[in-house]
């Protein structure tokens, strides 16, 4: 018996989440949220799931800067897959993906992309291709060979067709079959056992090695769906704030900017939200097809300093009233990020800086999204809202 629990052990141990991967969240883009399952090349050349897209996403992402802003890897999602499995391994579809996925992993690191993939730790995927139950250390195997270790590779596993036993047991062997490759490892564990985020066991998450998690519902493309998981993570923020760290973070799913179903603001808020909860920033749009302020958006290092602060601390909600709510999140060297956020535009909110525990003193307060300084402010600020489901996003410091 004691032979046994030393043995499960060191299991846990070999499979815990290594937080020299994903230090701080993860950034990249990932295809499913405009170009889901589009398998007809024939008549959507540019929209299919084939090995063009992720080529062309991936000089996009080069070309337009991104890549040096830090956003690393293009992540295939769910499509890409023959449907029957070949002397056991995982095939790409011959069709869509002719070179297979080692020339595309080689053609991605000849730009200095990291290659992500997907599978499911159920029978089949979601989009009803094979999925990596049972075949764990083969599939691991497989990506890793394509290149997906290459540098930090990235895996997204999904949980379709499986339920909680299958996720308790499966994504632990998925996590020590990847140990040794080198790959980040989302799971979307979570996003299978309810709304509940003071209820999920996420130190089992962490031992199953897991370096971030899918939370909670899919964002969709509108304004409604991003709003809901705002809520989602406001309500939660206590339970969610303490489940991140780095090498495992809380993933509330792709970003919107560059795409014509949010309005620019909303997508500022958007960015400006799962920066404030330490999220993961991956790009859910069309690279080729990004308005220019959307860019500069997507490029603003401050705040992309914001998500990827080393102090690794979560930020949360800490007030709401009247159409107004206010987040927070310390940073490293004593900074304090708040983040203020206007359901409509015709409201000014007082911003009390020791009510959100900035201490006593003056603070240098910085406007991020308006990249502008705001001078030495004593005590308190007003903000006024740029618009409906509008943010405004302060980084206080020291004088």
């Amino acid at each position: 018996m004691e032979r046994s629990k030393a043995l499960a052990l060191l299991l846990v141990q070999q499979a815990s989440a290594n937080p020299a991967l994903a230090a701080t969240p993860p950034m990249g883009w990932m295809s499913w949220e405009i170009f889901r399952c589009e398998t007809d090349c024939a008549h959507h050349p540019d929209a299919c799931i084939d090995e063009r897209l992720y080529k062309a996403q991936a000089r996009a992402l080069v070309d337009g800067g991104y890549l040096a802003a830090g956003y690393e890897t293009i992540s295939i999602d769910d499509c890409w897959e023959s449907f029957a499995r070949v002397d056991g391994a995982l095939v790409m579809n011959a069709t869509r993906f002719p070179s297979g996925g080692a020339a595309l992993g080689d053609a991605l690191a000849a730009l200095g992309v990291r290659f992500g993939i997907y599978s499911d730790e159920g029978g089949k995927t979601c989009g009803g291709y094979p999925g990596s139950e049972g075949f764990e250390a083969a599939d691991a195997a497989t990506f890793a060979g394509w290149g997906v270790g290459y540098c930090v590779g990235y895996l997204k596993l999904d949980g379709c067709y499986d339920d909680a036993a299958g996720f308790a047991a499966g994504y632990p062997k998925m996590g020590r079959a990847l140990a040794p490759h080198n790959i980040t490892y989302s799971c979307s564990w979570p996003a299978y056992l309810g709304d509940d985020e003071a209820a999920k066991d996420f130190d089992a998450m962490v031992a199953a090695g897991c370096n971030l998690w899918r939370n909670w519902r899919d964002v969709q493309c509108d304004w409604a769906s991003v709003r809901s998981i705002m809520d989602h993570w406001g309500n939660y923020s206590v339970a969610l704030r303490a489940a991140a760290g780095p090498g495992h973070w809380n993933d509330p799913d792709m970003l919107l900017a560059g795409n014509d179903c949010v309005t620019d603001l909303e997508a500022q808020t958007q960015m400006a939200i799962w920066s404030m909860v330490a999220a993961p920033l991956i790009m859910g749009n069309d690279l080729r097809n990004v308005s220019e302020p959307m860019r500069a958006l997507l490029l603003n290092d401050e705040l992309i300093a914001i998500d990827q602060d080393p102090l690794g601390k979560a930020g949360g909600r800490a007030e709401t009233s009247g159409g107004v709510e206010v987040w927070t999140r310390d940073l490293a060297g004593g900074s304090l990020a708040i983040a203020v956020y206007f359901e409509t535009g015709d409201l000014t909110a007082i911003v009390d800086f020791a009510a959100l525990g900035w201490g006593p003193g003056d603070a240098k307060v910085r406007d991020v999204l308006r990249r502008a300084d705001l001078g030495v402010l004593r005590g308190r600020v007003a903000v006024v809202a740029p618009g409906d489901h509008a943010t405004r996003l302060l980084k206080l410091e020291r004088p």
